[in-house]
């Protein structure tokens, strides 16, 4: 058995021309959806990662906002910079990217954006409105692994899932998600007792645990569906001019898992790129929400 590859970026890209297609219904109606980015210092994956977002947002016919700090910004700054787009109209979305400098409280930060308009779902109050089961801005991670999910196996119910990882951002969420999907749904960890035994009843592995090629293939059932959200930077020799070369591997060993799997994502080109188009279609979803437009089907929880 060789698993079916389950293509990331070409999910994304038709997520994103879904979303385009939306956006004009919505400018059709004199509404501009707008994404804000704050971003404190000079991290270079971070600057990369927002000029990525700044594109693909103007992309898809969405205002882009871009407020770039000096690293030395106060935290009242930032935190004043939030109220002032809490306050703008025009800004549907604001997206702190994290991490921040060290003098500065992201837990605050994260706690100074308006609900509604915290399009990375992280704000306590969409944590809690997932949790319970109600309407929420969810994050973008998860958010793309469920869409993945749906489209690969329709209906996910009484399906059995394991999401190993418990991180706020992705972890803990993606149990919500599924849980709602009316999968039966265990989280796993680093302090599980026989973790590949748990993993193994698995008709759905969502690998979110931060550690390289850590699920082999004999933890996977024959048949199940892998989501591997892992992006680990790994040593792969020297290159010819005598320079370290590194590879991105996810958290389960690709080859082994391919082998038994029913369906898997690769890393790079698998979750990676469904988290932006998520970004993209919260914000037009928070559009819709403020302005009392109906929500585009398909882009949300």
């Amino acid at each position: 058995m060789t698993a079916e590859i389950i293509d990331g970026k070409a999910f994304a890209a038709k997520v994103r021309a879904r979303v385009t297609e939306e956006v004009a219904r919505v400018r059709a109606s004199g509404i501009t959806p707008g994404l804000a980015v704050i971003l404190v210092g000079e991290d270079p994956a971070s600057a990369v990662y927002v000029r990525n977002k700044g594109k693909q947002t103007v992309e898809v016919g969405m205002e882009s906002f871009e407020h770039k700090l000096p690293a030395d910004t106060p935290e009242a700054e930032v935190l004043a910079v939030i109220a002032r787009l809490n306050a703008d109209p025009a800004v549907h979305g604001i997206l702190c990217q994290l991490p921040l400098p060290g003098h500065i409280d992201a837990d605050k930060v994260l706690a100074a954006i308006d609900p509604a308009k915290d399009v990375d779902g992280f704000h306590i109050s969409n944590v809690g409105l997932l949790a319970t089961g109600q309407k929420a801005m969810v994050p973008c991670t998860p958010l793309g692994c469920l869409m993945m999910l749906r489209d690969h196996h329709g209906s996910l119910s009484g399906m059995n899932a394991v999401v190993i990882g418990r991180s706020n951002i992705v972890g803990k969420p993606m149990a919500q998600l599924l849980l709602g999907d009316s999968c039966t749904v265990t989280i796993a960890h680093s302090r599980t007792r026989d973790l590949p035994e748990v993993v193994r009843r698995a008709d759905i592995v969502v690998a979110a645990v931060g550690r390289a090629e850590m699920v082999t293939g004999d933890w996977i059932k024959p048949g199940a569906t892998v989501i591997d959200v892992g992006i680990n930077r790994i040593d792969a020799g020297l290159k010819e001019d005598g320079t370290p070369r590194t590879r991105l591997v996810g958290d389960c060993d690709f080859d082994s898992c391919a082998a038994v799997a029913g369906a898997i994502t690769p890393v790079p080109g698998g979750v990676g790129p469904m988290t932006i188009a998520c970004l993209l279609a919260n914000t037009l979803t928070a559009c819709c929400r403020a302005n009392g437009l109906p929500e585009p089907a398909g882009l949300t929880a």
